[in-house]
C-alpha cells in the first residue's frame, strides 16, 4: 500500500519504482492513494490510467477526490478501480468499497480536523463489513488528520480486517505493527512526491502562508529526488489476518520542472 501521490514528482516516482517493486517483493496486490496526483489536489482519468499502468491495482483517495470538476462528473460512470471515502453521504458519485479477486479494499475518511462533514467512519466500517464474509482479506485506507483517530479505527477493527493504514498527512510514521487480533496497522503511509518539499508542496509558498497568514496558492514542489513511501503487508489468505507489516521507502531521481503539476 502506497502513500498519497503528490503531483508529477509523485507520479514519476511511482512509474519508476513500482514495477520493480512488484517483481522484487512478489506483490499480489498494490493499493495507491491518488487523491493528490493531479497538480497536488485531485485526480483525472488520464492520471488514474497512468498509475494503474505503472502497477497499481486499486486507487484510493480522500478529501481532494472531487477537486477536479470534470472528474467528479465522470467518477460514477468509470469502470476503473478508483475509490472515494465510503462515509460520504448517500448520493455522492463513486464507490467506497471494491473487491479485486479475493481482496476487498475499503476507503474511509476521518472527521477530526477534516474540512468536510462526513458520516461516522466507525459505523460506516461496521456496515461495510456486514457485506464481507468472515475471514476475508480486507484492506482499509483511512484518510485522516488526527493520529488518535487513525489508531482508534485500527484498534476498533482489530481482528475484523487484515490492515488499517492511514493516509493524508504525507509524513511516514514508525509505528507499523500487527495488533493482537491480527490486524496490521500504521498511522500514516507517507507520500510519493518531492523530497525537498513541505508534504509535497513548494517550500517557499508554504512558508509564505505560515509567515503572512495570507491565502497563497500551494504549487507542487519541483522534482529532483523523489520518494515513494509505503508498507508491505503479508496476510494469511486462509484467515485474513496479517502475519507482518514493514515499511517500504524508496527514492529515485525525477525530472526537475518548475511546474510539477
Amino acid at each position: 500500500m502506497v502513500g498519497d501521490v503528490v503531483g508529477r514528482p509523485g507520479r514519476e516516482a511511482v512509474a519508476q519504482l513500482l514495477p520493480g517493486l512488484r517483481e522484487e517483493l512478489a506483490l499480489d496486490l498494490v493499493v495507491v492513494n491518488a487523491e493528490n496526483a493531479a497538480a497536488g489536489r485531485g485526480l483525472t482519468v488520464r492520471i488514474a490510467r497512468q498509475l494503474l499502468e505503472a502497477g497499481a491495482d486499486v486507487l484510493t483517495s480522500g478529501n481532494h477526490i472531487f477537486n477536479v470538476r470534470e472528474f467528479t462528473s465522470q467518477l460514477g460512470q468509470l469502470e476503473l478501480p478508483i475509490l472515494r471515502p465510503a462515509n460520504y453521504p448517500p448520493g455522492v458519485p463513486g464507490m467506497g468499497m471494491l473487491t479485486v479477486g479475493d481482496v476487498t479494499v475499503i476507503n474511509l475518511m476521518g472527521r477530526v480536523f477534516m474540512p468536510v462533514d462526513l458520516d461516522d467512519p466507525f459505523r460506516a466500517a461496521d456496515a461495510l463489513l456486514a457485506e464481507v464474509p468472515p475471514g476475508a482479506v480486507v484492506l482499509v485506507d483511512f484518510h485522516a488528520e488526527a493520529t488518535s483517530e487513525k489508531q482508534a479505527l485500527a484498534w476498533y477493527l482489530d481482528g475484523r480486517v487484515s490492515a488499517v493504514v492511514g493516509t493524508h498527512t504525507h509524513v511516514p510514521t514508525a509505528d507499523a505493527r500487527v495488533l493482537p487480533r491480527g490486524t496490521a496497522m500504521v498511522t500514516d503511509l507517507g507520500m510519493s512526491g518531492a523530497v525537498d518539499s513541505i508534504i509535497g508542496d513548494d517550500v517557499a509558498s508554504v512558508l509564505s502562508r505560515f509567515l503572512t497568514s495570507m491565502p497563497t496558492r500551494l504549487p507542487v514542489a519541483a522534482g529532483g529526488t523523489a520518494v515513494m513511501n509505503g508498507v508491505l503487508i503479508d496476510i494469511d489468505e486462509q484467515t485474513g489476518r496479517a502475519r507482518s507489516i514493514e515499511r517500504v521507502d524508496r527514492t529515485c531521481e525525477v525530472g526537475v520542472d518548475a511546474n510539477a503539476s
